[in-house]
């Protein structure tokens, strides 16, 4: 079976984007790009980021040639359009868990720097703090890879898996 290229993947309902706070390594970014261009993702960001977008050589799908990425110096930059929701990315206490997370249909999902937290101060700006079940910290572009997974499968209809092991 050929799939239509304006049918498949299915397409969920709403928008989003992903970005990082305090990005500083341009590979992880690149990948980041690349997957949101990828699921989907309406625009990418940063906040605070020592690395530019336009460094970001693992982005080989060139995102930014198709969506919006922008480059927020600081916390008070962010400038996300109505309605979006902030839904931060950290394994903290008091987060939902991802399998339990319903993702708003205008979201903006950030996730942490390399060699850190989101800072207090975006937390406290979150509408939501998700966690995605692990034992301790994976990459920040896997990471998101998995939460837009997650928001796609839960928005988009897909056929039901099959009761049995395998394909239908």
């Amino acid at each position: 079976m050929s799939r239509n290229a304006t049918t498949w993947p299915p397409h969920p309902k709403g928008y989003f984007a992903i970005g990082a706070e305090r990005m500083s390594k341009s590979l992880n970014l690149g990948n980041l790009m690349r997957s949101a261009h990828a699921f989907g993702a309406s625009f990418t960001f940063t906040v605070g980021a020592t690395y530019k977008a336009v460094e970001a050589h693992a982005d080989t799908s060139k995102s930014q040639l198709h969506l919006p990425h922008y480059n927020w110096a600081t916390l008070d930059d962010m400038a996300l359009p109505g309605g979006c929701k902030l839904v931060g990315i950290e394994l903290l206490d008091g987060a939902i868990d991802l399998p339990s997370f319903r993702h708003p249909l205008r979201a903006a999902y950030v996730l942490g720097p390399e060699l850190g937290s989101l800072s207090e101060p975006l937390v406290e700006r979150c509408d939501y703090v998700i966690k995605i079940p692990t034992r301790f910290c994976i990459n920040v572009a896997m990471a998101g890879a998995i939460v837009m997974y997650d928001r796609v499968k839960s928005l988009a209809r897909f056929a039901d898996r099959p009761i049995g092991e395998g394909g239908p």
